[in-house]
């Protein structure tokens, strides 16, 4: 009987992502994603690494808090009196609920702005009960169950603050999008020409650049000043964290890994996915960190498994937070279709710490 050998990267460039979780059944070895970690200080110290963090992907989704600064640099939070919770909503990748959908209509009649001026188009909602509900009620998704309503809403209002057409706000030459790009550049420190710009699901553009700059734009998010990002960018930043954090529910939705993650850890992570297996997390607290994980395939399954285990093996998380999330989210089960325990997905984070003299890849 053949031995399994471990897969060899799916990519020309030998390294580039490494084996990070296996699907297993009754013990076995049947599949395997392959993905890459980078961590990362304030400071923009690359610290841990699996795989290579010169690795380049979209940011996709994980791109919304810094999406947010033009309206909060720009006084949007006292001009439109925005809670924490419509600050959350702008960051957020929302499952659609009722709440959701309320507060981002609400959020665009302060503007004066109606659904038909948003540019990110319908899907169902991500929260079953509420898809199910449209479904009864023989009614068809709109633009605010789209999970990026919340962004767009906030896009729009930004661009009525500083005198922008709301007209082709999603552009890429749009004025407003060229301010996102600058900040993302600035928060990731990489040249903004560096940056590679796609169209992301929402028709906003997406930032496709190394794995090492987004664990460093998330860990300037984790402590901006630290970072030396200036004052008001570092208030805007803290602002847009501290909503994030105190109301998670926002963010994305019940028993979604991102909300859970941050509720169970009273915000000391703040969690944020990207499509295509993106995670991107700023760790806060004596030693804070930035980090991001790409599962290479693009596949979900494995993602909150492989964020949770870089996370305990950083140290990040307690024994308490790890328990309270590992039931659902660590090394989840596999069912089949009488719900008998089939096998499961085990995460294979095995991360390599650098030297603090060592040569930094971009």
């Amino acid at each position: 009987m053949k031995r399994w050998r471990r897969p060899s990267p799916p990519s020309g460039r030998p390294g580039l992502f490494v084996p990070i979780a296996t699907v297993a059944r009754n013990g076995l070895p049947e599949s395997v994603h392959f993905g890459a970690v980078a961590v990362a200080t304030p400071e923009g110290r690359l610290v841990a690494r699996q795989g290579d963090p010169r690795a380049a992907t979209y940011l996709r989704s994980a791109a919304k808090p810094f999406q947010a600064l033009p309206l909060l640099l720009a006084g949007g939070a006292e001009r439109f009196q925005l809670t924490a919770a419509d600050l959350a909503l702008i960051c957020a990748s929302h499952s659609g609920t009722p709440e959701h959908t309320r507060r981002a209509a609400a959020l665009l009649s302060r503007g004066g702005f109606t659904e038909a001026d948003l540019l990110c188009g319908a899907h169902v909602p991500f929260d079953p009960e509420s898809a199910r509900r449209l479904l009864e009620e023989k009614r068809e998704p709109s633009q605010l169950h789209n999970n990026c309503s919340g962004k767009h809403a906030g896009m729009l209002l930004a661009c009525q603050l500083l005198g922008f057409p709301a007209q082709g706000y999603v552009a890429e030459d749009h004025p407003l999008q060229r301010l996102n790009h600058g900040h993302v550049a600035a928060f990731c420190r990489i040249a903004p020409e560096a940056i590679g710009v796609g169209i992301d699901g929402c028709s906003v553009p997406a930032y496709h650049l190394p794995l090492a700059a987004a664990a460093r734009g998330y860990a300037a998010l984790a402590h901006p000043e630290a970072a030396g990002l200036p004052g008001e960018v570092a208030a805007a930043a803290g602002r847009i964290v501290a909503a994030m954090t105190s109301e998670p529910g926002m963010v994305a939705g019940p028993a979604r890994f991102t909300t859970r993650l941050m509720q169970v850890t009273g915000g000391r992570v703040l969690g944020k996915e990207g499509a295509e297996g993106f995670y991107g997390l700023a760790v806060r607290g004596p030693v804070a960190l930035g980090i991001a994980v790409k599962i290479a395939d693009g596949g979900e399954r494995a993602r909150d498994s492989v964020v949770l285990d870089v996370l305990r093996r950083m140290g990040s998380l307690s024994g308490a937070e790890l328990a309270e999330l590992a039931e659902a989210y660590y090394a989840p089960e596999i069912r089949n279709w009488r719900g008998l325990r089939v096998g499961r997905i085990e995460p294979q984070v095995d991360l390599t710490d650098l030297d603090e003299t060592a040569a930094e890849p971009d």
